[in-house]
């Protein structure tokens, strides 16, 4: 038996997830146009990689919410995730380069273990899940390390030669999401487990009803997203060098806007991964924009941030009430 039900289409013959990845590809494209008439650095080589390598660490924890969305739950644990794998990583590049590129991914994806564990097993709320461990996260990070940044001291070279490397000229954290995104969208697509992401998602009920292991792949949709929170930590301090314990705040937001924008259904069970890689380069160039044009207030992208966030709800709820 299909688990998951045939895409409907529309009259004009295009499924609605088309049609919402092609409206996020149309306002990307008008970002892009009104960028190039304000400023004219804003599609010059040097700016679009600086946005493409700033951008690398939200494409991650995206690549991870969608997976979690589509799943049925959302993770506000992802910015605490980065904040203390980066100060992880930057305390293990004395002992190996490596194990400071590997071990905050297994940390992430033990905290991930341990939020699907209380989603499934105890029968907590996502959202209250994994605010408890936002908190609880952020609160261990700042206890243990103290101070605000922590800087990289031996190894720093060769640390921060592989964060601002580049592959034919594009940054290394280009091809890093560019894997990650096709490993993500193969499992989601092409396997079981993928199927049975989208049947929990869909309707839980009626996914342990066709035999689905539902509780298995809660926990494991969580620890997806938790070792690419850490993935994405290792990046963050290869990067700029350091480790920040504050740092993350309101970045989930950000995540679960691209996953959204990019037509992730926040009800679950409808989603995919190129939407939200767009929706990731829709929210870095709008906001490279406000750096790079001095007539536009700053403080205006807290304003635009939730503007979007509320319009994506909106529009998520419409679209929610179609398909039923």
């Amino acid at each position: 038996m299909n688990v998951i039900p045939p895409a409907t289409v529309t009259r004009a013959g295009l499924s609605p997830d088309t049609i919402r990845r092609s409206a996020v590809a149309v306002a990307l494209l008008i970002v892009l146009a009104i960028g190039t008439a304000r400023s004219p650095d804003f599609l010059a080589v040097e700016n679009v990689m600086n946005v493409l390598r700033q951008n690398a660490v939200l494409a991650l924890i995206a690549l991870g919410m969608t997976v979690v969305i589509i799943g049925g739950g959302i993770d506000l644990s992802v910015g605490s995730v980065l904040a203390l794998t980066s100060v992880v990583a930057v305390k293990l590049v004395a002992v190996s380069i490596p194990l400071a590129l590997i071990v905050p991914v297994a940390l992430g994806a033990v905290i991930g273990l341990g939020n699907g564990l209380i989603v499934a097993r105890l029968k907590i709320a996502p959202f209250i899940a994994t605010l408890a461990t936002l908190l609880a996260l952020r609160g261990l990070t700042i206890a243990a390390f103290g101070e605000e940044t922590v800087p990289l001291t031996d190894g720093r070279a060769a640390f921060m030669a592989f964060g601002r490397a580049t592959v034919a000229g594009i940054p290394v954290q280009v091809p890093i999401v560019i894997v990650a995104a096709l490993a993500v969208a193969f499992v989601l697509g092409f396997t079981r487990f993928g199927r049975a992401v989208h049947a929990v998602g869909g309707n839980e009920h009626s996914a342990r009803l066709l035999g689905l292991r539902v509780d298995r792949v809660k926990v494991m949709i969580y620890v997806i997203s938790g070792a690419l929170a850490g993935g994405a930590g290792a990046l963050f301090a290869a990067r700029i060098g350091a480790g920040i314990t504050n740092y993350g705040l309101g970045l989930e937001l950000d995540a679960i806007t691209a996953v959204a924008l990019g037509g992730t259904l926040l009800t679950g069970g409808v989603g995919g991964v190129g939407g939200t890689l767009l929706g990731v380069l829709l929210i870095g160039f709008l906001f490279n924009l406000f750096n790079l044009d001095a007539t536009l207030d700053p403080f205006l992208q807290k304003v635009v941030r939730g503007l979007l966030l509320t319009l994506v709800v909106v529009l998520q709820g419409v679209v929610a009430r179609k398909r039923t």
